[in-house]
């Protein structure tokens, strides 16, 4: 209860401050994806060889005959990168907790707001299973999920700050809604099939890392296939609408992403082609940061919550003020 009252007494968060927090968070989490993939590509994920510490004794890199100061310090940025994450997500959650003071049925606004530092507690074990098992393959995979599920959470943040709590009401058809469904599975099929294509690919983050003991070329059919399929059920839910009808707004965001999609599939392409030189391996894990905020950008304007309250602090009753 002390700290509500804490927490009541920070200034009321404008609009402005409400969006730049979740795009701050849609940022970072999607950005500490990216850096990661900078850390395995140059060969650093076990520049710090131990969790928490970099080293038995040191929280920081130190000199080693083993390891090249380099890449020490690039694994140990990627680490205190999280702690960036954690600040955005800790002010998403104060301005979340903020607004439900004022108004108590932002109870799901609040919810959304908890998965940020959350997810960043959850990716700090993750990593550390990551490192004390040697940058084993499917330890890698899991923790590029988990980044991928907490840049969806904090997309879907962004418009909460924006929208009600009602329950939500859909602008598009029964089988319009289920094409959506069918599209985020789609692409989540998309997402973890890349990773085993990274798996057996030849940036495991370390020379001596053993790699997923399958055929790239079929795994890379397989990813590629998949997302063929997320853009036949794209290609689909368009047809619906040309039938059915869309609003504008819908519109918009069906055509960003297309054109993510079209740019990160012909991305990976000409990576594959190129021989998955290491620049574009951290361009493709961007680009699958930009299908995912596109997708559930779509996924958000199809339905309706309802006016948004908080944008404002409440109103305080006439006879209240003149109380004070």
């Amino acid at each position: 209860m002390q700290l509500s009252s804490l927490v009541a007494r920070l200034p009321y968060p404008s609009r402005t401050v409400q969006r730049a927090l979740a795009i701050a968070a849609i940022i970072t989490q999607g950005g500490i994806g990216v850096t990661g993939s900078v850390v395995r590509v140059t060969g650093s994920g076990l520049g710090c060889p131990t969790w928490p510490q970099c080293f038995e004794g040191s929280m920081f890199p130190v000199e080693h005959p083993e390891y090249e100061t380099l890449t020490q310090w690039i694994e140990f940025g990627n680490r205190l990168l999280t702690g960036v994450v954690g600040i955005v997500a800790a002010l998403c959650v104060l301005a979340a907790w903020r607004i439900k003071i004022d108004h108590p049925g932002r109870a799901r606004l609040v919810k959304l707001a908890w998965t940020m530092p959350g997810g960043v507690v959850a990716q700090a074990v993750i990593g550390g299973m990551t490192v004390l098992t040697g940058l084993l393959w499917w330890t890698v995979a899991i923790h590029f999920l988990a980044s991928t599920v907490l840049v969806w959470l904090a997309t879907l943040l962004l418009f909460a700050f924006g929208e009600g709590d009602e329950r939500p009401r859909w602008r598009v058809p029964e089988g319009g809604r289920t094409l959506l469904v069918a599209l985020v599975a789609a692409m989540g099929a998309v997402l973890v099939a890349g990773t085993t294509v990274t798996g057996a690919g030849p940036h495991g983050g370390d020379p001596d890392t053993p790699r997923f003991d399958a055929p790239i070329e079929t795994l890379t059919l397989i990813h590629g296939g998949l997302l063929v399929v997320y853009l036949i059920v794209l290609a689909m839910l368009g047809l619906q609408w040309m039938r059915t009808g869309a609003t504008a707004r819908l519109w918009r965001r069906y055509a960003v992403v297309w054109a993510v999609a079209l740019a990160q599939g012909t991305l990976g392409s000409v990576q594959y082609r190129l021989g998955v030189p290491e620049e574009l391996v951290s361009f493709h894990v961007l680009g699958s940061a930009a299908v995912i905020v596109a997708t559930a950008a779509l996924w958000c304007a199809a339905r309706d919550r309802g006016p948004v309250v908080s944008e404002a602090p409440a109103a305080v009753p006439e006879n209240a003020a003149t109380a004070r």
